[in-house]
């Protein structure tokens, strides 16, 4: 099982230096990967009404783009992996995702998960102009467009939503393509992951019980049914270090390689940590504690 970290985008600032620091730290403590979450635009809580998703990504929360973040630290770690979970898809244009997705492949040798997702703001979506209600089938039909201009010279596709004529992108990038990975809970996302990804996040900081394995074995009935391996999609399991122990966050480490996980990062965001140093500390701790169970 691959071990990471998430990207501890609300406390950790601006410094560039100290962001190179702490994924150098991740590196040299043996973790896999880097995870980042997606907020290009956020609401200001004192114009509108915050709702329980909402209160952790107003304009009060500091969030790095990640694809432009993951291109920096492609230049200052060597085997570091990379991963948005989930980059908000459905509002960029498909084009520029493929070229920007690319060009972080590039530049960190193959480095890159593209996990996407579909968001909730719909006020961000207005403003990006782009449609809120039909994400869901317009994510399927970017997958297509991705994959294609990642694999081929040039590209012709008419689709509902795109249309490419003799088309493509240079340079392409090192995975051909670069695994793409989608997160969320809901019905259609299960059946979607199981038929098109290559990998799910679920969205869920709980240790898995009966009713996520509900889910997972949705997620691998629809893989069959699409004709997939169903233990070739990976399960990344997402763990907080909020309110949990060491032991806590090892025992649920192994929870998740009971069910064959292939990777697992702890989020170490509102733990009250007063420093990135600290924050460093309580992954060196838990990379150390679940060092047997790492690929």
């Amino acid at each position: 099982m691959h071990i990471g970290a998430v990207f501890p985008h609300t406390e950790i600032g601006s410094d560039p230096m100290v962001i190179r620091d702490y994924a150098q730290a991740l590196e040299d403590m043996g973790l896999a990967h880097l995870i980042a979450y997606d907020e290009m635009l956020q609401s200001d809580p004192d114009a509108v009404e915050v709702n329980d998703i909402m209160m952790y990504y107003t304009i009060k929360h500091t969030f790095h783009e990640p694809l432009v973040l993951f291109g920096y630290l492609a230049g200052v770690t060597k085997k570091l992996g990379f991963a948005t979970s989930v980059l908000i898809l459905t509002a960029r244009q498909t084009g520029l995702v493929a070229k920007q997705a690319a060009e972080v492949d590039i530049l960190s040798r193959g480095r890159l998960r593209l996990g996407i997702g579909l968001g909730w703001n719909t006020f961000a979506y207005r403003a990006l102009g782009e449609a809120f209600n039909d994400r869901g089938k317009r994510s399927e039909e970017q997958i297509a467009v991705l994959r294609a201009l990642w694999t081929q010279k040039a590209i012709n596709f008419t689709g509902k939503w795109h249309e490419f004529t003799h088309l493509g992108i240079n340079p392409t990038p090192v995975q051909r393509p670069i695994p793409i990975w989608l997160g969320g809970m809901a019905s259609q996302v299960l059946e979607r992951t199981g038929r098109l990804a290559d990998g799910w996040f679920p969205d869920t900081t709980e240790p898995p019980d009966a009713a996520f394995e509900e889910k997972l074995a949705r997620v691998r009935e629809a893989a069959r049914k699409a004709g997939r391996e169903p233990k070739s999609i990976g399960v990344e399991g997402r763990l907080t270090a909020a309110k949990r122990t060491i032991d806590q966050l090892t025992a649920e480490a192994e929870a998740w390689r009971r069910l064959d996980a292939s990777h697992i990062s702890l989020d170490t965001m509102n733990a009250g940590l007063r420093s990135v140093d600290e924050h460093i500390k309580l992954l060196r701790r838990f990379a150390e504690a679940t060092k047997d169970l790492r690929s």
